[in-house]
């Protein structure tokens, strides 16, 4: 495996409007987008549907997708495409299939996708051009062909088991029965076929009719309780973004039941400690976030859930007072012991999409299949490769995240947005499922402590405590391995890097747009 830790960029000016994706082709496709008259809303969504093609490991129109959009007029607007379970799943009746828990190939992993409706929804409200324009890219690459890229293709080879358990999937994904190898060039004709009937028809294609019909049927051979009733009463939501600040910066996310809240009580138990003191890179600052996480998720797994459906104490978990009763649990000398047990394991796949237009109008925009490849489930009639979402609800009917009829499950993907002196400041975003909110916290401590561009914030080192271990990435020093072993924590090597983000910063004082894309990824920071 190569080092994805080596620094792989460089920080990118522009002054008409930028965009930063983890692939380079979705990049150019928000750019192109722009160029021909479009906002961020629609370089988002261009963007985001060409990494539905080019990244198919990461995501595709058979997730879900949240957004924060701020437009040059003021506000921040969330919306929130997190699908729901069908109407005949219920703990008692998935307990009588025998299940225990809801495994990630499963078809009862699989909730109704929100991620088109969604795009649909941002663009008719926000966007300047249609659906049938932004998609043309995404049309283009997967009928014609694309070049499969270094990072895509390592994920790739690693999923091929999951590939392999679904014939469809097969077919489509393992040509001559393996992975593509960096730089073939790959085309999926019928994804581009059901692409374009969304260009046409727009989403209510997906959820109503033959494209519905083709997707419950095939759900429903492989198991699933899935009616055509639960696709087309879906809707996205239009929800209240939650936000706090942090030193002197206003930081947005989504509500429940994402995890954005995970992200600001980290950053509440973490502002009271004089971050800018430490080595950015040693052992007190890694510690101190680490803890923070490990608090922070204690209550993540405990108590979000769907909040139409049970009551989320947002308010308490927002509270100065109750960040200061957790930081008081912080020692600086060891750490915490005793926590409860994991709901989530593994390596989520999801992409992310910063785009911030010339009127200074910003979207950022998140769009996910779970695990690699999602449930590994295709159908092949449509190219619909299916999520994995709802294998994070529990089988326990006493516990807020319990699957249950049309619920939501908890949800790790996360958008961000941070303002300074009330104007717009950051568009910025850090996927890998579990490990998204502690990136935001790494990420933002990285700006707004140690003062770092975009570039530089990304390529730094990252760790992440939770589950069990404290996972930390290759450019962690050895010295600082030992120390925080010494202090407890049982340090691993991460056999791959933490997520991958992008970060676009508003400097109005020069006028320009300044951007940074992970090196643990294959994308870049464009602009003009």
């Amino acid at each position: 495996m190569r080092d994805f830790q080596l620094p792989g960029r460089s920080t990118v000016y522009a002054t008409g409007g930028m965009a930063a994706t983890s692939h380079p082709l979705a990049t150019l496709a928000a750019l192109e987008i722009m160029r021909r008259g479009g906002n961020a809303v629609d370089g988002a969504i261009a963007a985001c549907a060409v990494q539905c093609v080019v990244e198919p490991q990461s995501t595709g129109i058979g997730g879900d997708c949240f957004a924060l959009h701020a437009p040059p007029s003021g506000g921040v607007f969330a919306l929130a495409g997190a699908g729901w379970a069908p109407a005949a799943a219920d703990v008692e009746r998935l307990r009588g299939l025998g299940l225990a828990t809801i495994e990630a190939t499963s078809p009862h992993a699989v909730t109704v996708p929100g991620a088109v409706a969604a795009w649909e929804a941002l663009q008719r409200a926000h966007g300047r051009l249609d659906l049938g324009a932004v998609l043309e890219p995404a049309i283009r690459y997967a009928r014609d062909g694309f070049p499969v890229h270094p990072r895509v293709a390592f994920d790739w080879r690693r999923a091929e088991g999951r590939l392999r358990a679904s014939e469809a999937a097969r077919s489509a994904y393992l040509p001559g029965d393996r992975a593509p190898e960096p730089g073939r060039v790959l085309r999926l004709p019928r994804l581009a076929r059901t692409l374009e009937v969304l260009a046409r028809e727009g989403a209510e294609a997906f959820y109503r009719g033959a494209l519905a019909a083709a997707m419950v049927t095939s759900l429903r051979e492989l198991g699933g309780l899935h009616e055509e009733a639960d696709f087309a009463e879906y809707a996205p939501e239009w929800v209240e973004p939650i936000h706090t600040t942090y030193r002197d910066v206003r930081v947005y996310e989504c509500p429940p039941p994402g995890q954005g809240i995970t992200a600001l009580l980290m950053l509440h138990i973490l502002e009271g400690f004089d971050l800018a003191a430490l080595d950015p890179h040693g052992a007190d600052r890694f510690h101190l976030e680490a803890e923070a996480t490990r608090l922070a998720f204690r209550d993540r797994d405990a108590l979000l859930a769907d909040p139409r459906r049970v009551p989320v104490p947002v308010e308490e978990m927002l509270s100065r007072a109750y960040a200061a009763r957790l930081r008081r649990l912080v020692r600086p000398d060891r750490a915490l012991a005793d926590l409860p047990p994991p709901l989530l394991r593994g390596v989520g796949n999801t992409v992310y999409v910063s785009v911030v237009d010339g009127d200074l109008g910003a979207c950022s925009f998140i769009n996910s299949l779970y695990d690699s490849f999602g449930s590994g489930l295709l159908c092949p009639r449509t190219g619909v490769l299916f999520h994995c979402r709802g294998r994070s609800f529990r089988l326990d009917p006493d516990h807020p995240n319990a699957i249950g009829p049309r619920k939501r499950p908890m949800h790790t993907i996360i958008p961000g947005l941070a303002f300074r002196d009330g104007e717009l400041w950051a568009c910025f975003g850090v996927m890998g499922a579990d490990y998204q909110p502690v990136g935001h916290v790494h990420l933002l401590t990285n700006l707004v402590d140690w003062g770092m561009d975009p570039q530089a914030a990304l390529d730094s080192p990252r760790v992440m405590a939770w589950p069990r271990e404290l996972s930390v990435e290759r450019g962690v020093r050895p010295e600082v391995r030992a120390e925080l072993a010494r202090r407890g924590h049982r340090v691993v090597e991460t056999e791959v890097p933490h997520g991958g983000g992008q970060c676009i910063l508003v400097d109005r004082r020069r006028g320009v747009l300044v951007g940074g894309s992970d090196p643990r990824k294959d994308g870049l920071a464009l602009g003009f």
